[in-house]
């Protein structure tokens, strides 16, 4: 494997997407765009006009805004935030991917019953699920194309439903690339623009339903209607307003975690290849695929979660490089536990695996497949669902 260049400051790779290093190798736009943030954005102003966007569209639909919800840590932050700084009426939608943990659920329990908000709460057939899964492997190794067009297209077929024109969504991409920045953006959008762009991988619904459907073993078109983006034409007809909270107000996933964990008892959990020291702050729990989808960045561009989460904690001046470069060798790369249950849902050998993530390699890094050390079985693990009833 060939070294990586790396940002000197932040530490993440020249293969991760839209990074670009100065010339001196001692910042990128990352870090650029994270000091903006700090220092460049008047967040008082920004709050006041998140106060306009309230009250415009306060009491005048059945509710007041759609919540799109996962019942992680951002999405339960947002609503967390906008019930108790606005006392709004929402309508919680979750697009339920099939891999929800069990004190991810509870988590959901415990937050709606204290907060008090009616919840939707909608899971795709699995049969169709798996077909789309393997779809999205083979072609992109993403797996995860009916989670990503899911959540972000099923809350807006909602509002169209129930006629809530505005969507509050909660992080902004520009916390994690820079196909949208806060010095470019005044306000993110989630839209069709950016949903073609960085949620679909350039699959949309009709191109998906044309791989899986075959006359052996046909489905119903009706079935990819969750992951359709909506007309445009509708929802402008409706008025639509579809922006991220973290627009309006900074967004820090340490600090709003702590919150929802102290106001409304929300709890953490540990995650395949994370150091438990940040594993319980704020860590991606919900998904027990979240591993396998890690290794999968891993093993395409020599970094993971463990860089993506050192790297937050650099930009905020709450861990220092050196610090985070000892995390990301000691936990970096670990091939996880849920890998078998991946490939036994998809009926494939870990060879096969493999072979296919050998064609999205994204150079200099190459993997060395033969030299991975094995991560350690989560707590819960047992409970996960398997496709053989195998352990």
């Amino acid at each position: 494997m060939e070294n990586l260049r790396k940002c000197g400051n932040c530490l993440l790779p020249e293969t991760y997407e839209t990074l670009v290093i100065d010339d001196d190798g001692k910042g990128c736009n990352m870090c650029k765009t994270s000091k903006f943030k700090n220092e460049g954005i008047d967040w008082a102003k920004r709050k006041l006009m998140l106060d306009g966007v309230i009250e415009k569209y306060r009491g005048k639909y059945d509710y007041d805004c759609i919540v799109p919800f996962s019942g992680g840590k951002d999405s339960t932050y947002t609503l967390y935030y906008l019930l108790k700084e606005y006392k709004i009426k929402p309508l919680v939608v979750r697009f339920n991917h099939g891999f929800m943990r069990s004190n991810h659920e509870k988590n959901v329990e415990i937050v709606l019953k204290k907060m008090g908000a009616d919840f939707i709460n909608f899971t795709p057939n699995w049969k169709v699920v798996k077909k789309l899964m393997w779809e999205a492997f083979s072609r992109k190794t993403d797996f995860c194309w009916h989670c990503h067009t899911g959540i972000y297209s099923y809350p807006l077929q909602v509002a169209l439903k129930y006629n809530v024109p505005l969507i509050l969504w909660g992080e902004p991409l520009a916390e994690m690339s820079a196909y949208y920045t806060y010095e470019d953006n005044i306000i993110e959008w989630e839209d069709e623009e950016k949903f073609n762009m960085v949620r679909n991988l350039g699959i949309t619904a009709d191109d998906m339903w044309g791989m899986i459907n075959t006359p052996e073993d046909p489905v119903d078109k009706r079935d990819l209607y969750p992951f359709t983006y909506p007309k445009l034409a509708d929802l402008k007809k409706m008025d639509y307003y579809s922006v991220c909270l973290g627009s309006f107000i900074p967004w820090d996933y340490k600090a709003n975690t702590k919150i929802i964990m102290d106001e409304l008892g929300w709890t953490g959990d540990v995650l395949e290849g994370v150091p438990d020291s940040i594993n319980k702050e704020f860590a991606k729990i919900e998904c027990w695929m979240q591993g396998t989808r890690d290794y999968i960045k891993y093993l395409k561009r020599g970094y993971s979660r463990v860089t993506q989460l050192t790297n937050f904690e650099i930009r905020n001046d709450r861990m220092s490089t050196a610090e985070a470069q000892e995390w990301i060798d000691n936990f970096e790369g670990r091939k996880p536990q849920s890998l078998k249950i991946f490939l036994e849902y998809m009926g494939i050998t870990e060879e096969e695996f493999n072979a296919t993530i050998s064609k999205f390699v994204v150079p200099p890094f190459a993997p060395d497949f033969d030299n991975i050390k094995e991560g350690e079985k989560v707590h819960d693990m047992d409970e996960w669902y398997r496709e053989n009833n195998t352990k």
